[in-house]
């Protein structure tokens, strides 16, 4: 008789696969509570809490946290308005060089992200424009803007067109079609969307490399500590932060998504 559950020796490699992937992340968390600043023993010598009070007085994290938050946000709402737009012409409209364009709006998050980050300084130098805030904000934008796009794309195919054709039948115009149509149907692959391009913008390394000149986001800032070590338990904590603020959107996102198949007017 046939069983749908797994045999014995492939639950065993999913979990080792499970464990290499996260144990290392948990011995960050481990170590944010050492009692030792200077070096990594396991297991560790004490637990305290002491480095959270020492991190929560740092100046230099919470500029560096407010800038990596500013970033985000602006980016996403960036991506949000254009991969929403990009979309929609995609998934509604045929023309020609159609695909290929699609193929162009992908491809930042498909290139390595040094391809990126040369190409964007390159072009920053090129025209004379000074790093600043907005440099990281283009910088980021351009594959937060895809995480968008494959959302809403994917949404808008499964969304029937024929209920677009029956709002306007019954005389709404385009803004309110969009507002009361379109919108309803779309807006948790929207959500979902703007929740993992926030994430990904949060902790992006690469690409701010290039594009941030002296500023320094949270992420560069644990870079810049793990290379000069003031207090190492300090990076770990933050760590442990970063591991928090990008995961919560991503859970978000993922339970957003979940059983979204049936979409309204699917299959009409």
């Amino acid at each position: 008789m046939h069983s749908d559950r797994a045999p014995l020796w492939l639950k065993i490699a999913a979990a080792a696969g499970l464990l290499f992937l996260h144990v290392p992340i948990l011995l960050i968390f481990a170590y944010a509570f050492t009692t030792e600043d200077k070096s990594y023993q396991w297991p560790p010598p004490g637990l305290t809490l002491q480095w959270f009070g020492v991190t929560w007085n740092r100046p230099d994290v919470w500029e560096a946290l407010s800038l990596s938050v500013r970033v985000a946000a602006v980016s996403t709402v960036i991506a949000l308005i254009l991969g929403t737009l990009c979309a929609a012409a995609m998934a509604r409209f045929r023309f020609f060089g159609r695909e290929a364009i699609s193929l162009l709006v992908i491809l930042p998050i498909a290139l390595p992200g040094i391809i990126t980050g040369i190409s964007l300084r390159s072009a920053f130098n090129l025209g004379g424009i000074p790093f600043s805030f907005w440099t990281i904000v283009l910088g980021h934008a351009t594959f937060c803007i895809v995480v968008v796009y494959n959302n809403a794309v994917a949404r808008f195919r499964r969304t029937s067109s024929s209920l677009v054709e029956a709002s306007m039948d019954l005389g709404a115009n385009g803004f309110q079609t969009f507002a009361h149509v379109i919108l309803p149907n779309i807006s948790t692959a929207l959500l979902a969307g703007g929740m993992l391009a926030f994430a990904l913008s949060f902790d992006e390394v690469i690409v701010t490399t290039f594009t941030a000149g002296q500023q320094q986001t949270l992420p560069i800032w644990m870079l810049e500590e793990l290379v000069r070590p003031r207090q190492r338990p300090v990076t770990n904590v933050v760590a442990m932060v970063v591991v928090l603020v990008t995961f919560l959107p991503i859970l978000a996102a993922y339970y957003l998504t979940r059983g979204t198949e049936t979409v309204a007017g699917q299959g009409k």
